[in-house]
């Protein structure tokens, strides 16, 4: 007795279009999700530390201005004097007059002057709140005892 096994079935059993899109929106999120974390990679900075540093997180409302080591402002991966950073901001606080933040991300090598130039902008534009991101500061490591003799 002979068991007849029909080629056409096996392939109709076995469908392909359903991990096809799981594929394409595993490779959509990974795109979007790239773009997003190039913000952070616009400006190579050495964030100064601190002991209570908290992550940052960027909602919508909230701009990211870089300050490089040689006092270059970078705001949405544009370098930017003073005055052109004043007149984005001072669209920003027209645009989102209630909840328009600033986070200020400044190398710790950079000429205070700078910062200051840059709060000081803040204040005079009235921005609601701005912020100045540090990293977490690393333990010290604790020194070693001495285990050899004299």
């Amino acid at each position: 007795m002979s068991v007849r096994i029909q080629k056409g079935k096996a392939l109709e059993a076995l469908n392909l279009t359903p991990l096809i899109d799981v594929v394409f929106l595993l490779l959509i999120f990974f795109l979007v999700a790239t773009q997003f974390s190039q913000d952070d990679q616009q400006l190579p900075i050495q964030l100064p530390s601190a002991k209570n540093a908290v992550p940052m997180t960027v909602a919508p409302e909230e701009l990211v201005v870089s300050i490089g080591q040689d006092g270059t402002y970078m705001l949405r991966g544009k370098r930017l004097d003073i005055q052109q950073l004043e007149s984005v901001l001072a669209q920003a606080i027209v645009d989102n007059p209630i909840q328009q933040t600033v986070i200020l991300r400044g190398d710790k090598r950079v000429e205070f002057q700078s910062v200051v130039s840059l709060i000081d902008l803040c204040n005079r534009l009235k921005v609601p709140s701005y912020r100045i991101t540090t990293q977490e500061d690393s333990p010290e490591p604790t020194p070693r005892p001495d285990l050899g003799g004299p």
